[in-house]
């Protein structure tokens, strides 16, 4: 039955992940880059500064800076490094290009998302923010189209709910607490007979179910909240951990990074037919990288619109630096890792597998302590992400309701039950249901980014302008 239901959302996922899905969102961020004048390369000093400093006097439920972490603690996840890793496994060495290219481009996407999320959202008169593609769909493109929204609302419940938001967060931090506490499976129980599953696997689903409801009770302002010391701490610890990885290992960052370019263009020259073609290299580097950073998915601007801010610009600008945070740094060392390390060409590795090898073979530290680095990062970011993604799917929800409440809070209770559940999933199942809603949230989202992409041009023109005038609030 398993396998049946696998080869069948393998079908749908080469459908919806098809070339005309990764054309139109590289397309899609090739014409922003064109009409915002590559902002993502000139303007990303000033985002970065930004990032950090706060509107003293915006309108909003959280502050610019835990909006993005918001956003980030739903970006920085299992993509990162379970994603990475999948997409390289997967697609080979050259998957790690198109997901950089992805990224580069999504830079000027996601500030455009971020942009058009802050000048449609509503405000209630309580502080109570809600706005994202649903609002700029609306709004921006007409009442006529507001089953568009609506169907992208849909797709948004969908991906928190049985995709990205849990089962492949949840699968990734079980597995990797269960591969360094039992990784031979030497203590098992048999549950409800639908199979044996390691005591640490139950354990860990059971306390991270009661963890995930005990933040969620609190809304967002307890996830921001929470966010703002996790993911910037865990990060830096990621980061430290692959640039040592990568330092021992310099003299073979030039060759990684050929075999990287060439695997793009020419995979069966590089992996002498391990892995797929130069579609297959595209088609997982892209979705893995919208999985990793979301640009074009259409999540991160709900928590933009969030932002405590009075300009749509100054919010698209730090919601611009998530991607480049997350791709163009993180995922990038990731890969880099796997690729210095072999570990994507190890026969029988699969997701976190392949980047725990990376990390017990290219760290110059006991193997043990490699290993219990990862599964703390990978558990924290998890976490945070399965945290980011309630709250993007709860507003999906009121959007859908008509702000009906009380269906959120049924949804809320749904979703900390998917995320018990999620451990028990097979993880090339949990992994295609997530690309599949991916795909299917980005196609509404990006339909709207190209026929708003003059409302973005004409406003980050009037706001530049305003700034050089010295109207603009530093």
């Amino acid at each position: 039955m398993w396998e049946a239901i696998n080869n069948a959302l393998t079908a749908i996922d080469n459908f919806v992940w098809g070339v005309p899905l990764m054309v139109i969102i590289l397309l899609g961020g090739f014409l922003l880059t064109l009409r915002t004048k590559c902002l993502q390369v000139h303007k990303l000093p000033l985002a970065l500064k930004w990032m950090l400093k706060n509107e003293e006097d915006g309108v909003g439920e959280v502050s610019s800076f835990g909006a993005l972490c918001t956003a980030l603690s739903a970006t920085i996840g299992t993509g990162n490094i379970v994603g990475v890793a999948t997409a390289i496994g997967t697609g080979g060495p050259g998957a790690l290009f198109w997901m950089e290219l992805a990224a580069f481009l999504g830079m000027a996407t996601k500030y455009s998302e971020g942009l058009l999320a802050v000048k449609y959202r509503e405000v209630a008169p309580d502080g109570h923010s809600l706005g994202g593609p649903f609002y700029y769909i609306e709004k921006g493109m007409g009442k006529n189209f507001k089953w568009l929204a609506k169907l992208f609302a849909f797709f948004g419940i969908c991906a928190g709910l049985l995709g990205i938001g849990t089962f492949t967060q949840v699968n990734g931090i079980v597995s990797s607490i269960s591969g360094f506490f039992d990784p031979n499976n030497e203590h098992t129980v048999n549950l409800f007979g639908i199979g044996d599953y390691s005591i640490t696997v139950i354990i860990a689903s059971l306390v991270l179910a009661v963890l995930v409801a005990l933040v969620l009770i609190g809304g967002l302002q307890r996830i921001s909240s929470v966010s703002q010391v996790i993911v910037p701490f865990m990060a830096v610890l990621y980061f430290i951990a692959t640039l040592v990885l990568l330092l021992c290992n310099i003299t073979e960052i030039p060759h990684a990074i050929a075999v990287i370019v060439e695997a793009a263009f020419n995979p069966q020259a590089v992996t002498g037919g391990i892995v797929g073609s130069m579609i297959v290299a595209m088609q997982k580097g892209i979705a893995r990288g919208i999985f990793s950073n979301e640009a074009g998915l259409g999540s991160a601007p709900i928590a933009a619109a969030a932002a405590k801010t009075k300009e749509p610009v100054r919010q698209g600008l730090i919601s611009m630096t998530g991607t480049f945070i997350d791709t163009i740094i993180i995922c990038t060392m990731t890969g880099l890792s796997i690729v210095i390390t072999g570990a994507w060409k190890v026969e029988g590795l699969e997701g976190v597998q392949i980047t725990t090898y990376a990390f017990q073979n290219g760290l110059p530290i006991p193997s043990q302590l490699a290993s219990l680095i990862l599964v703390l990062c990978l558990v924290f970011f998890a976490f945070t992400t399965i945290l980011g993604w309630d709250y993007y799917s709860e507003r999906c929800l009121e959007y859908l309701t008509d702000g009906k409440m009380k269906s959120v809070k049924v949804y809320r209770w749904l979703y900390i039950i998917a995320v018990f559940i999620g451990p028990y999933m097979t993880v090339s199942a949990v992994w295609t249901m997530a690309d599949i809603f991916n795909g299917l949230m980005a196609i509404p989202n990006m339909i709207a980014l190209f026929a708003l992409s003059g409302i973005v041009a004409k406003e980050t023109s009037d706001f530049f302008k305003r700034k050089k005038e010295g109207k603009v609030k530093e």
